[in-house]
């Protein structure tokens, strides 16, 4: 129940409690909060709208109107069927690809990292705490950092210019690890899982049927943590991936965008950068509301 502030008036009969009137800022305050908001939201939104807009014109378009209004005609259609038949096709592949890497190795990731945390929170053992230090000290790790140690194992196993060499270093997240660790303590309750222990269950039927469901908002985080990182991961594919049919899609806009000087095509690459974006708007508008419960899960205690 929340608390309220009152007020007492008293009288000649009963005293009559009257809820006081919630406390606002200043007009001046007020718009002044609106102004910095609005300015923020233009910051993140703008890039966003050129892009949009962009991907409207034409070459000429492009370099003989406002950037960040459209052109004399709206050539959407065109120029996405010129980007899905440019080089042969190349980027359809590209997006199977990216697809490939980023759901493959969201969905792996996620559930590697959801039974690392679950242990890491459920089952006390010898050096938990100083695993979990280790797991927190690789969070800081840049990821560039890693892709040439990195490139050296997968050229040592023999998988470079393979789907592996991008598949299997995605599949680890220790930032996943932590917050799986963090919301397992907190959402998993150990009577529960004692409870499920005396009725029979084994400690996998347990994590499977128990854990995970009460899991489920951390799953979603983690999982769209994981998928962008991987669909925007440029550095290590760059350095794995040698044949253009392995491509991801940040790969092959990069090699399509270093050709400009020879090609004019820079409505291709404007519109194959918005195509994109896409899945990405598409898995946040599909998984928000799990993402957002599990965001504040932790604030609400019983």
């Amino acid at each position: 129940m929340s608390r309220q502030s009152t007020t007492e008036v008293r009288g000649s009969g009963p005293v009559r409690v009257t809820p006081r009137a919630g406390r606002r800022g200043s007009p001046a305050a007020q718009l002044s909060t609106m102004v910095l908001l609005l300015a923020v939201a233009g910051y993140f939104l703008l890039p966003v709208w050129w892009l949009v807009v962009s991907a409207t014109k034409s070459n000429g378009d492009l370099f003989g109107t406002n950037g960040f209004w459209f052109g004399s005609s709206i050539r959407l259609a065109d120029n996405a069927a010129k980007v899905f038949h440019h080089s042969d096709g190349a980027f359809s592949r590209w997006i199977l690809n990216s697809l490939l890497y980023s759901g493959g190795g969201a969905l792996t990731a996620t559930l590697i990292a959801t039974m690392a945390g679950y242990a890491l929170a459920k089952y006390p053992f010898r050096g938990r705490e100083g695993v979990f230090g280790v797991i927190i000290g690789a969070v800081l790790i840049p990821p560039p950092l890693l892709a040439l140690p990195l490139y050296l194992l997968a050229s040592t196993a023999g998988v470079v210019n393979t789907y592996w060499s991008v598949l299997i270093p995605s599949v680890v997240t220790p930032f996943g690890v932590y917050l799986a660790r963090l919301y397992a303590a907190a959402s998993v309750p150990d009577e529960l899982i004692d409870a499920a222990r005396v009725d029979g269950a084994g400690e996998l039927r347990i994590f499977f049927t128990v854990a995970l469901r009460l899991m489920s908002p951390a799953l979603v985080t983690i999982f769209l943590f994981q998928f962008v990182g991987i669909w925007n991961n440029f550095f290590l594919p760059l350095m794995m991936l040698a044949d253009n049919k392995l491509w991801p899609l940040t790969l092959g806009l990069y090699f399509w965008n270093s050709q400009l000087r020879n090609q004019p095509w820079y409505d291709i690459v404007v519109t194959g950068s918005l195509i994109s974006v896409v899945p990405l708007a598409i898995a946040f508008l599909a998984l928000q509301r799990y993402w957002r419960s599990g965001l504040s899960a932790g604030s609400l205690k019983s």
